[in-house]
């Protein structure tokens, strides 16, 4: 992804993602993952915006590096086996927290 842009739309906060086309697609945030100390990154998960709450669908996890003015930053790719490990669990108990 080239850029990104964050917004708050109708509560729920959104993120745009541009690819190498210039093709915009809006996603909402699902969760962020701040302050991993092991991995010195923060950690964002998307979902495509406007998808019914029933439907599947799959999510896009970035790590997230603040830019120095604290507005924004760049999304990356997650390298390792490690984070992709954290990131599942963090996931897992989110998700059993939101059935309770």
């Amino acid at each position: 992804m080239t850029e990104e842009h964050t917004h708050d739309h109708e509560g729920h906060e959104h993120i745009t993602l541009v690819d190498d086309e210039g093709n915009e697609t809006l996603y909402e945030i699902l969760l962020t993952i701040d302050g991993q100390e092991e991995f010195g990154r923060n950690y964002v998960l998307l979902y495509p915006a406007g998808v019914p709450e029933e439907e599947d669908v799959e999510l896009l996890a970035y790590a997230y590096v603040e830019k120095e003015d604290g507005m924004e930053g760049d999304l990356q790719q997650i390298e390792t086996d490690q984070e992709w490990d954290m990131i599942e669990e963090v996931f897992n108990t989110f998700m059993a927290e939101e059935e309770e």
